[in-house]
């Protein structure tokens, strides 16, 4: 009988992983060759995408535990109580713009809670990982949120908010940044990484899958932060999402959910 593996030894899995899938994702980045596709959602795919989701997949059979492996390109394998979560690269765009805001995401849930997560970004030549009840860290530094507890002296980070990814919510995002310091637009993983790390209060992000949060959810909780959804609920479902330092989460969601004309 398999002895029930803690959220470090997961998180141990997890390196493991990205320190083979890396070097895939930098092999096809910048590179001339690379040809990108639009799937039916009207998202970007690589064969660098599809590559590193192959790769995951073939270390996850290897592992002694029964894992499943939830996918963006592969979809979900046999049900098992412990998932294999991945997005392999999240930031497609960016990859494919040869912008080096880039990331592996990778976490693993058992019957429904995250225990572990990493997001690995080959480009920056940085990592942020986290296990339950162990911390977040990006290397060997310990992540703690902004102590900050004044919107109007936040850092605001979000996505795009016009174009192809327009969010149905653009006025309250507008009141948001008006009620803010400063606003930076870096979106992706990237912002709710910079929220962990203490760089920022608030980070704004919409339309996600539960491949693009369930690493992050883990890193900005253990790094003493807070991240739901814009109705205040703890999920990995897809849908739009904020994360902050906790201290503004609720004065976020409060304002966000006010009328356009309040």
């Amino acid at each position: 009988m398999l002895t029930a593996v803690r959220p470090v030894d997961w998180l141990s899995f997890l390196l493991e992983i990205v320190d083979r899938t890396d070097p895939i994702a930098l092999r096809y980045f910048r590179s001339s060759s690379l040809e990108v596709e639009t799937k039916s959602d009207r998202t970007p795919v690589t064969e660098a995408d599809r590559a590193i989701e192959r790769a995951v997949r073939d270390l996850a059979a290897a592992h002694p535990e029964p894992l499943a492996v939830f996918g963006e390109e592969y979809g979900e394998d046999a049900p098992s109580s412990t998932r294999l979560i991945v997005d392999p690269i999240d930031a497609t765009r960016n990859f494919a713009r040869g912008i080096p805001i880039f990331a592996t995401l990778l976490a693993v849930e058992r019957e429904g809670e995250i225990l572990a997560g990493v997001a690995s970004a080959p480009g920056l030549q940085t990592r942020w990982s986290a296990a339950r009840g162990a911390g977040a860290w990006e290397g060997g530094r310990r992540l703690r949120v902004s102590p900050q507890d004044r919107l109007d002296r936040a850092q605001l980070f979000h996505g795009s908010l016009a174009g192809d990814e327009t969010p149905r919510q653009g006025e309250a995002v507008l009141r948001l940044a008006r009620a803010t310091a400063r606003q930076r637009g870096f979106g992706d993983f990237y912002q709710h990484c910079l929220v962990a790390a203490g760089w920022g209060e608030v980070a704004l992000d919409f339309g996600l899958q539960s491949w693009d949060i369930a690493a992050l959810q883990i890193l900005v909780e253990e790094a003493g932060g807070r991240i739901s959804d814009l109705q205040g609920r703890r999920t990995t479902q897809p849908g739009d999402y904020l994360s902050t330092n906790g201290h503004l989460h609720e004065q976020v969601l409060d304002l966000l959910a006010r009328p356009s004309d309040a």
